[in-house]
């Protein structure tokens, strides 16, 4: 089946290129081909572009495999999207590997039966995985790791297995380990060298790696042998592994095993060509990547230059670019002056920088030089987990190599400096000891030009400087889309935003750092702004000081926050509730599957045994999984929103307040029990946490606030770890400040020392209202003080806050004074008013409420059941389709579209969006009023079936000078256009769209209309049972041992329930062999009366005592008839004879308050929809 290669529509000379292999590296050939065109108008050439990849995905990026295991999404790890090769005219062929290569007729052939004719053939077929010959290797159970493929199958054969064992400890071995312990299995490495990556690292970093990995659980044999997979039929059920130098035999109890050792170069169809290839694998080049072939390349792993294959990418992007270069200038017939040949490959640096396990590790340049030729500097910290080796000339000025195990922050530093040919600027120590050691030396600004900042694509420094000179960028972002600079392994981007800031200042330009498109100020500036011209709405802040017709979901937050610090309003009313995170929005912290967490204060974790009685008969009462805190306070998870009032009601009823755990504010003082009880206690630690969390309760900040105080220097209660801490001595108290745990944990510093209560509480009082006036949106203390450090840091801020510097504390002390003088409990209030409580409801336009996610017991609780990461759900294919692939978006189906009423204008906030339910189906509906226009959308959001758009922020962007009015996901920021549905900020997600219309009411509030396909149309696609998560999707461990969750449902000793077939002409009932008597089932639902149900999340099991009557007193309720088939094929006491029709005459009516929850496993495919008696 020949392809045709399109003419040229320019008259140029058409060279048709064909990849054959399109991973990162192919990929990279094609890009450099591209960027040789756009950069060469004025050429007698033009190139077709052909590629063929085996696997049925696109190119991705393999040296982030890993990650898919945490996402399970195939196009996150796409390096170009699938449009790329569309818009660059590149026919890709995926899943169909070329079987045949003729270097003679310059054809290729695949499998497919697809042949294309080559003036130039690149081949990029990299590597397998080498398979030593290991007895019992063959058997199930016995994986390599090397694609998206091989992971899939892994994790799903991992399912119900307790242990694994990775043949191999170098790179690809620790990451497949890496992936057996995300997956729950006891996990067992086993290397014949001496320690793990004996090719990256020496003996001594290898002794920390070792050590740091088997905190992980993981068991690491070195010096090891593989002598058997042992099976039973012919499934993995053990390994049999011995000591090299004892001899001494050891099997361990696995059931999957991953082979990582080594790779061999995919040689084998250049090989039949004729190629010459090396005879232990890979295709011959010379220094222009040309085969013997001349019309021939072979980059990557498949090439064998001088002997050597490489298994790294930078290597193969090496090879792609010279490769590029001498294609395109053999193409265009371009001759060349001797010794002028252009870029040449001698040979690749062989530098890498990783994360094994949670273990950083590095190492560049000739690290393993000998040390009669040079002087080795070493650095180690047992305590931190950290080991550093650099090598330098015997005279200091140059680094030579090194290897970092633990600490990696200053890797590409270090490697631009071993490549750079200029004499070190510092003195040895200064590059191997910590900031805090090294008086805080500037990092990567002082870079050669020449420096090498990202090794994955090449790009120096004096790349980036172009970039900003003379291609007009301005931010890190530009920059990587223009260099690529950041965009492979990612670990070079705080080097690039170093490089960036300090070039646009040299340029005599600001560094931006404007809180986003609407607003050219700072955090910082618009809090001055705001309050010293009282602005107190954002839309008056916006009309001053802003542009355009709306904010985002970045400035609306930010502005919320800055109003709550100031004049301290009540966050859900009517002008700033639109302002507000869901978090804030609903005074609680969103969870997965749409529901909440109720957490109430409990200062300083000190709490009587009535409240903690209160408590738990809250929990038991709302089915709420509960957990203790580490800031010493109880959550309780899974409130459904609309029961959040009710909740509130009876905390408050019983003396509790907000604990703000939704809100960027005052969390926990945390306490140890100080002098009141312990024997070593110096001071009431108690008394004064309780009174600190008191007085700072409900302050907004630009990031949480958490505290601690301990009684001695013991340090029990670990305030050096908090935003502020205070230790008690003899004196008074040791005050602590801008430390954090979290993904990147710093020690408090101390501020003042042996300070009495009195003045720790203005010390306090001043330094967190200078930290709301001065930090960033959402910037921690932590970051925040390193931001001051140009000021002097510590010493600045000890100068403005104990020494009064700026003369300012006075007014510090009143700020925050009138903040306490102002406190009120937001729930406290949001319960008293009827009006805030409708903000509440589930819909708008029913009483109804409905699960959005299926609910799993697992260690005596309840909790939602796991997403299934990142995949839309709207097709098989598992992406989101098009809006044209909705089916009644299509023109054949537009006639059945239909008007239908969902309320009226004022059932609508403004600014702000609310559900509406039809069928089974949830839609978004947002009155947008500033725009004077209203949206409606799919309330669930694709990315984790989520149903939550409608408490999303609505906003505006700017794309190609339109407005495109958004909004913004509540759980993880994706942006959809309100107008077309399409992701803004993710191309693979799209929601549907509906158009909305006001039909005028005299005398009243106009009606509100959706345009709806048939309710069953909809549902077909968006109804909440059809994609809300099962219990089925999700993994728990019992024992250790990873299986299928089921769903909470009814005891099967229960009596049989009737089922309810919707598809006849009237409700049909299977005749149970024990009719269910209503009356009986009522007593169990007496007990939870106050319970909105079917919110209850937990087994509901009938008394076997109850007695049994009329069978037509039966529970009717509504099912979709696929549940109830299912249904019907799970229970075996069902029988589907002798069915009857049932009249509405012929049931006994329950009141319409009494409902019953019916949970079903996923036999029947998830909860079946719980419903008042409707007919």
């Amino acid at each position: 089946m020949p392809v045709s290669v399109p003419s040229s529509p320019t008259g140029k000379k058409m060279i048709t290129v064909v990849v054959v292999g399109l991973g990162m590296v192919g990929l990279r050939v094609l890009e450099k081909l591209k960027e040789w065109e756009s950069e060469n108008t004025d050429s007698e050439v033009t190139f077709s572009l052909v590629a063929f990849g085996e696997e049925p995905y696109h190119a991705y990026n393999r040296v982030g495999l890993t990650q898919y295991f945490e996402h399970k999404t195939s196009s996150r790890l796409l390096l170009q999207p699938e449009e790329w090769y569309k818009d660059n005219n590149v026919q890709v062929h995926v899943g169909d590997q070329v079987t045949k290569v003729d270097t003679t007729l310059k054809t290729v052939e695949s499998a497919s039966g697809v042949q294309v004719a080559y003036d130039f053939l690149v081949f990029a077929t990299g590597s397998d995985a080498f398979v030593p010959p290991i007895k019992g290797v063959k058997q199930t159970g016995v994986f390599v790791y090397r694609t998206i493929d091989d992971v899939r199958k892994i994790t799903e054969y991992s399912q119900g297995r307790s242990g694994a064992a990775v043949i191999g400890g170098g790179l690809l071995g620790l990451e497949a380990a890496k992936v057996c312990v995300d997956l729950g299995l006891k996990t067992y490495v086993v290397e014949r060298n001496p320690y793990c990556l004996s090719r990256q690292i020496d003996a001594e970093g290898a002794k920390l790696l070792h050590s740091e990995v088997e905190k992980l659980g993981v068991r690491i044999y070195c010096n090891t042998s593989t002598d058997d997979i042992t099976g039973e039929e012919g499934s993995v059920n053990g390994l049999q592994i011995s000591d090299l130098t004892t001899k001494v035999g050891e099997k361990l109890d696995v059931e999957l095993v991953i082979v990582a050792t080594g790779i061999k170069a995919r040689d084998d169809i250049a090989k039949a060509s004729g190629l010459d290839c090396h005879p232990r694998g890979g295709i011959f080049v010379n220094e222009f990547m040309i085969t013997s072939s001349p019309d021939v390349f072979a980059v990557g792993e498949c090439a064998n230059f001088d002997n050597m294959t490489y298994g790294l990418i930078a290597p193969g992007y090496d090879m792609a670019e010279i490769a590029a270069t001498h294609l395109c200038r053999r193409a265009a017939s371009i001759s060349v002056p001797s010794g002028a040949e252009g870029p040449i490959f001698k040979g690749a640096d062989m530098s890498t920088k990783l994360k094994l396990l949670g273990v950083h590790v590095a190492s560049f340049g000739d690290y393993f030089k000998p040390e009669s030729e040079c002087t080795p500097l070493t650095y180690r910290d047992p305590f931190a987990g950290v080991y550093k080796r650099l090598l330098f000339s015997k005279d200091g000025k140059k680094l030579i190599g090194g290897i970092l195990v633990g600490d990696t922050t200053s890797y590409t530093k270090l490697v631009a400096l071993s490549k750079s040919k200029r004499p070190l600027q510092q003195v040895p120590s200064d590059l191997i000891l910590p900031p805090s050691k090294n008086n805080g030396q500037p990092a990567d600004n002082d870079l050669p030009d020449d420096a090498v900042v990202c090794s994955c694509n090449n790009v120096t420094k004096l790349h980036i400087i172009k970039a900003l000179k003379e291609k007009g960028c301005s931010s890190v972002g530009e920059v990587r889309s223009c260099t690529k600079a950041g965009s492979g392994c990612g670990g070079c981007v705080p080097v690039v935003t170093d490089i960036v800031n300090a070039e646009m200042k040299k340029m005599g330009k600001k560094v931006q750092n404007f809180v986003c498109e609407h607003f050219a100020y700072s955090r910082k500036e618009l809090f001055d702004i705001c309050k010293i011209l009282e602005i107190r709405t954002f839309p008056e802040l916006l009309k001053s000081h802003g542009k355009g017709n709306d904010g985002c979901e970045i400035c609306k937050p930010c502005a919320g926050s800055i109003f709550a610090s100031l004049w301290n309003e009540h966050v859900m009313d009517a002008k700033l509730a639109p302002l507000q995170d869901t978090n804030d929005r609903f005074l609680a912290n969103i969870q997965r599957g749409g529901t909440y967490s109720v957490v109430p204060r409990i200062p300083a974790g000190e709490i009587t045994p009535e409240k903690l009685a209160k408590i738990a008969e809250v929990g038991k009462k709302y089915g709420l999984y509960t957990k203790i805190t580490g800031g010493q306070r109880i959550d309780l998870f899974g409130a459904a929103r609309e029961d959040l009032p009710q909740i509130w009601e009876e905390l408050v009823n019983a003396g509790f307040e907000s604990g703000h755990a939704y809100g960027k504010s005052l969390r926990t003082v945390k306490s140890c029990v100080g002098s009141t009880w312990c024997r070593y206690g110096r001071r009431d630690s108690v008394g004064f946490a309780v009174a600190i969390e008191q007085r700072y309760k409900g302050i907004r900040s630009p990031h949480k606030l958490k505290g601690g105080v301990s009684g001695c220097v013991r340090e029990c209660a670990e305030a050096q770890g908090k935003d502020f801490g205070l230790i008690a001595t003899e004196k008074g108290y040791n005050i602590y400040v801008c430390g954090n745990g979290g993904a990147t944990p710093k020690h408090a510093v101390l501020l003042a020392n042996d300070v009495p209560e009195n003045l720790a509480i203005k010390y306090l009082d001043r330094f967190l209202m200078y930290y709301i006036s001065t930090a960033d949106r959402l910037q921690r203390t932590a970051r925040w003080l390193e931001k001051l450090e140009p000021e002097g840091g510590i010493e600045f801020l000890k100068s403005v806050i104990v020494d009064d510097k700026l003369g300012i504390a006075v007014e510090l002390e009143r700020q925050i004074q009138a903040l306490v003088d102002t406190y009120f409990c937001e729930w406290t209030e949001a319960i008293k008013n009827p009006e805030r409580r409708e903000q509440f409801k589930q819909f708008v336009n029913t009483k109804e409420t409905q699960p959005t996610i299926e609910f799993i017991s697992e260690r005596g609780q309840s909790r939602p059941a796991d997403w299934e990461a990142d995949v839309p759900p709207n097709s098989e294919k598992k992406k989101s389709p098009p809006i044209s692939e909705f089916p009644w978006t299509k023109p054949e189906n537009k006639s059945s579209l239909r008007w239908v009423k969902v309320g009226t204008v004022s059932d609508f906030p403004v600014e702000g969006g609310v559900t509406v339910k039809i069928g089974d189906t949830q839609i978004a509906v947002f009155h947008y009023k500033s725009m004077n226009k209203w949206y409606a959308t799919q309330n669930m959001c694709p990315h984790k079936r989520a149903f939550v758009l409608s408490g999303g922020i609505i906003g505006e962007t700017t794309s190609n000078g339109v407005s495109v009015p958004k909004v913004s996901c509540p759980n993880h920021k994706k942006n959809f256009s309100l107008e077309d549905g399409k992701c803004i900020s993710d191309d693979q997600y799209k929601i549907a769209t509906f158009e909305v219309k006001l039909f005028p009411v005299e005398g009243g509030s106009d009606e509100v209309h959706l345009l709806l396909p048939p309710t069953k149309d909809l549902d077909d696609v968006l109804g909440t049972t059809k994609n809300m998560v099962r219990a089925k999707e999700t993994m728990v461990k019992t024992n250790g041992v990873a299986s299928s969750a089921k769903s909470i449902r009814f005891s099967e000793e229960a009596t049989k329930p009737i089922v309810i077939d919707i598809n006849g002409p009237g409700p049909m009932m299977d005749e149970p062999q024990s009719p269910t008597l209503w009356e009986g089932i009522k007593k169990v639902i007496t007990k939870t009366r106050s319970i909105t149900l079917p919110r209850v999340r937990s087994i509901l099991d009938v008394s076997s005592d109850i007695s049994l009557s009329d069978p037509k007193q039966v529970i009717a309720g509504e099912y979709s008839s696929e549940y109830a088939v299912q249904y019907t094929e799970h229970w075996d006491g069902i029988r589907k004879t002798s069915k009857k029709r049932i009249e509405k005459s012929d049931l006994m009516m329950p009141k319409e308050e009494e409902v019953v929850l019916m949970e079903l496993d996923d036999g029947c495919g998830g909860p079946c929809t719980d419903k008042k008696l409707e007919w």
